[in-house]
């Protein structure tokens, strides 16, 4: 999972920036595409190479373990939406960064912090009732879950409830991207 989300978010946070910084992307809003098509066409990249490193990594992890997947739909579902989710994190990211470190600055000191802290090392229940709440707020919880549940068939939060919550989340950061670029926040001097 961890492949998946870098992978995704360093994908479209540095080739939005890197247009962003060349001055390209004055093509792209000058051009008649829709903002929705051009975070559609920024994410579906960090998507596809996501997945594709996804799947390369659990193909490797089988020559070192046997792995077993209790449901596969339900693992190729929570990859397309952590990969969804994670691409549009990083044009957030791409639109509001200044110069190449602030690209570096969210997955080191956001991104893997909160992957250590989503519970993929403890389960939630051996957690005080107070960290246990604020456990909840990270989105990670969520992923790690739906993952966990998909490939040994445990999870310590409702797998419906993971789904609504991803999915809101997701397309909060939608319409994040496309405000962004219809409004010119972070893209226009």
């Amino acid at each position: 999972m961890m492949s998946i989300i870098t992978n995704s978010y360093s994908n479209v946070a540095s080739t939005f920036f890197g247009t962003k910084f060349q001055k390209n992307i004055e093509e792209l809003l000058v051009s008649p595409l829709k903002p929705q098509t051009i975070v559609l066409g920024y994410i579906s990249g960090g998507i596809f190479r996501g997945i594709c490193i996804g799947f390369l990594v659990s193909i490797i992890a089988t020559f070192f373990s046997s792995i077993q997947i209790h449901n596969i739909t339900l693992i190729i579902l929570t990859a397309i939406l952590t990969s969804t989710f994670f691409s549009l994190c990083g044009m957030i990211n791409g639109i509001f960064a200044k110069k190449f470190d602030d690209i570096a600055i969210i997955p080191t000191f956001i991104l893997t912090p909160l992957t250590y802290l989503g519970g993929v090392f403890y389960p939630m229940s051996i957690l005080p009732e107070f960290w246990q709440n604020i456990s909840y707020l990270n989105p990670m919880i969520y992923l790690i879950n739906i993952f966990r549940f998909g490939f040994i068939g445990v999870s310590d939060i409702p797998i419906l409830n993971s789904f609504i919550f991803l999915l809101i989340i997701t397309l909060t950061f939608w319409q994040i991207c496309i405000l962004c670029l219809k409004k010119g926040i972070g893209i226009k001097e």
